[in-house]
């Protein structure tokens, strides 16, 4: 078995220098089919290691619940990386950001307001005990020592841009250690120097999050850390983007520069992201330092691999920096030819607030957030009865995140958190006032990680309270539950209704859903949540996986919240994700 250290000056395999080469694949943001591609075409741009994040929320779903199937199967994902020659760097968080939804912390842990959040409070630490004991007993037996291709394990992340808690930091350290870690522990942050203080504690090798001026950020890192190997173990090549943005993109050739510059000083690396893949499902985070902005579907980073795998420009700028200083493979990754494109009619499948009400319902004096209702819903479907004769002023203290307004079932308009609002005018209310209350994403980064999520602060009609409400909680799998059959073929789709289209397939392949003509909400092949769509852009198609699709007849599912001009579903030959500037 081999054995892997830190060293004064290197890592150390089984005694011998070793420079760590990876790239940043997150296996829950790529169709498990895929893994062994992605992973091959690292190796082939001159990788020797592949890293990724753990998401808690998304394998503990419940407390004390476990899930590790399909995109969750951690085990497999780390076989297929062993399967490819290749070691393995493991970031369990328990924190990840990640431009993931809370940061990858499950929403549940929160629903109890005493709960402390990343620092050594007793209720956190219990339920991170339980969620690290599981993730030890995958990657425990797949450690260097033991034969597997595991070499480092990360402890928190970014730890220094939130909290100076070293003792929490000792806390996951021992968890990690009592649960058989015996690869070298490490910390990121960003090169400054309170950072690297606050985040760092005895015991942890420090590692720095950068993507450009690596020679000075290099020697900041080491003022902190006389010794031992240096380590970008975040080295950014690109950048995520949030709806109502530009699609983000960096210069492959001077991204290029950094990361021989980076080598040239005997560092080791890993990109952040070699293949950013997608935020399928409803898993985007979101960022709020003033004005929310939800990250979109795409997770593309403008990464060497793009969404759909295919090597960019930039992949080919850094294998050629990488040949510089390791031996490259003689074979090379195939070019992406065009995907197969076609459109079918969407038919109409039904109204989605007339749908909810069959599921069950919770009263309450006052309109409840979500962490009253259920922690994991998208949607919440707050109803209240007639209220006034007369138009009315609709106010709320506070939108988490977007509400339709619905008045004897007419959408009336909209209140964004994004856009501060809360106030509307509203016809009279002679049978029904409903609102509908859309997560988002939750925040991923800095103080409001674990907010709650809903109407806050109460609903009034020209300053009246509005009381007696009955409330229904709609998670992702409810939403596709609830479309009905299909039905006629209308020219266009109104709000908050269901569409379905059957399209056929003659061979699996990868293909781009093209949202142009749509407007906002969530789209299904053959049960499979591509994500979500908005008109606002910046991406236009939505990435569809090979193996989601079958041979033969195949179906896909539209939830449209704000209404849509054409009701025609289509598909591009390849991606579009917006423009790059405004």
């Amino acid at each position: 078995m081999s054995r892997f250290a830190i060293g004064e000056h290197d890592f150390l395999l089984d005694g011998e220098p070793f420079r760590v080469l990876s790239g940043a694949i997150h296996y829950f943001r790529v169709h498990p089919d895929h893994w062994a591609d992605r992973i091959r075409k690292a190796r082939l741009m001159g990788l020797n290691t592949i890293e990724t994040y753990v998401p808690w929320n998304l394998h503990a779903p419940e407390p004390g619940s476990w899930t590790a199937e399909g995109r969750l199967d951690l085990d497999r994902f780390l076989r297929t990386v062993a399967a490819e020659g290749m070691r393995a760097i493991v970031r369990p968080g328990p924190y990840i950001c990640a431009e993931f939804h809370n940061g990858g912390l499950p929403a549940w842990l929160f629903a109890d307001p005493e709960v402390g959040v990343r620092r050594s409070e007793p209720k956190f630490m219990a339920a991170i005990t339980e969620y690290l004991r599981r993730v030890t007993g995958v990657v425990a037996p797949l450690q260097v020592d033991a034969g597997g291709p595991v070499i480092l394990m990360q402890v928190e992340n970014e730890y220094g841009a939130y909290g100076d808690d070293t003792g929490y930091l000792q806390d996951l350290t021992a968890l990690l250690r009592g649960g058989g870690v015996t690869v070298p522990l490490t910390t990121v942050d960003q090169p400054v120097h309170a950072m690297l203080k606050n985040g760092s504690a005895p015991g942890l090798h420090m590692t720095a999050s950068f993507g450009s001026r690596s020679e000075e950020r290099l020697d900041v890192l080491r003022s902190h850390q006389a010794t031992g190997p240096l380590m970008s173990s975040e080295f950014w090549v690109g950048w995520f983007d949030s709806w109502g943005t530009h699609h983000h993109t960096t210069s492959a050739e001077d991204a290029a520069a950094d990361l021989d510059a980076l080598l040239r000083r005997g560092a080791s690396v890993n990109i952040y992201m070699f293949h950013g893949g997608t935020n399928f499902g409803l898993t985007n985070g979101a960022n709020d330092k003033g004005t929310y902005t939800p990250i979109a579907t795409s997770y593309d980073y403008d990464a060497p691999l793009d969404e759909a795998g295919s090597p960019t420009a930039k992949y080919w700028a850094f294998r050629e920096v990488l040949g510089r200083y390791t031996d490259l493979p003689e074979e090379v990754p195939a070019a992406a030819g065009p995907a197969p494109t076609g459109e079918a009619p969407l038919r109409a499948a039904g109204a989605l607030l007339r749908s909810a009400a069959a599921l069950p319902a919770t009263s309450t004096r006052d309109v409840p957030t979500f962490a009253q209702v259920r922690h994991d819903a998208a949607f919440l479907l707050h109803e209240a009865g007639p209220r006034t004769g007369a138009p009315a002023v609709l106010t709320v203290g506070e939108v988490r995140d977007r509400v339709h307004v619905v008045v004897d079932g007419t959408a009336v308009g909209v209140l964004s958190r994004e856009f501060h609002e809360r106030a509307l005018a509203v016809p009279p209310i002679r049978e029904s006032l409903a609102l509908l209350v859309e997560d988002q994403g939750r925040v991923n980064y800095g103080p409001r990680i674990g907010e709650d999520k809903g109407v806050l602060g109460g609903v009034r009609l020209d300053g009246d309270p509005v009381e007696g409400w009955r409330t229904r909680a709609m998670a992702e799998p409810d939403l596709l539950a609830l479309a009905g059959e299909a039905g006629a073929a209308p020219a266009s789709l109104p709000g908050l209704t269901y569409a379905v289209a059957e399209f056929a397939v003659e061979e699996p392949a990868d293909r781009f859903l093209d949202t142009a003509g749509l407007g906002k909400g969530v789209a299904w092949i053959n049960g499979f949540c591509l994500g979500r769509y908005w008109s606002r852009g910046p991406q236009r198609t939505l990435y569809v996986p090979g193996p989601v699709l079958r041979k033969g007849v195949n179906e896909a599912v539209v939830l449209e919240l704000d209404g849509a001009p054409e009701a025609v579903l289509r598909f591009a030959e390849g991606p579009n994700l917006g423009p790059l500037e405004f």
